[in-house]
């Protein structure tokens, strides 16, 4: 038997497949126009940490734990800041740190206010989700790795962009 927590994670899961196939697309489009990836040999491990945290919650909450309405529902909010996001960088948005020598930095959208709304986004899920069911020691443990990679990822991402205006 299925609970909130797992459909949820199937939901989820379905969800980032469309937004893979989607960043493949316009990274293939990217290299095309001459874009350079950085930071390759990282991208594994978010991979790993993003499939990870979704097995902990769809294995280790209770199928029978009701959520916490009011988080289920900021989860729900955060869903649709993701898309904000994707939708205004557009060909520009992948899952990898790739570059396009000569493109101007996106600022409309919440790029208007914030350097990496996306990184906001998603560490806010890794916590939330979790937390709607109650279940803290998958919110608190896949929120340390993401911070560690994040910090990492941000760095290079940083250096790829420096210069571009």
């Amino acid at each position: 038997m299925l609970g909130w927590a797992q459909w949820m994670v199937l939901l989820v899961a379905a969800q980032r497949l469309g937004e893979l196939a989607y960043a493949r697309r316009n990274e293939a489009r990217l290299r095309a126009r001459g874009a350079v990836e950085s930071g390759a040999r990282h991208y594994p491990l978010f991979i790993l940490l993003h499939g990870a945290w979704l097995l902990a919650i769809f294995l280790l909450v209770p199928a029978d734990r009701t959520p916490f309405w009011p988080l289920l529902v900021l989860f729900l909010l955060l869903q649709v800041a993701r898309v904000w996001v994707v939708a205004t960088l557009g060909p520009y948005w992948t899952t990898r740190v790739l570059s396009l020598p000569g493109a101007p930095l996106v600022r409309r959208g919440p790029y208007r206010w914030l350097r990496h709304p996306n990184y906001l986004i998603v560490a806010a899920e890794i916590a939330v989700l979790p937390l709607a069911f109650d279940a803290w020691v998958i919110a608190i443990v896949f929120s340390l790795a993401n911070a560690l990679l994040l910090h990492h990822r941000i760095g290079i991402e940083e250096q790829a962009l420096a210069g571009r205006g």
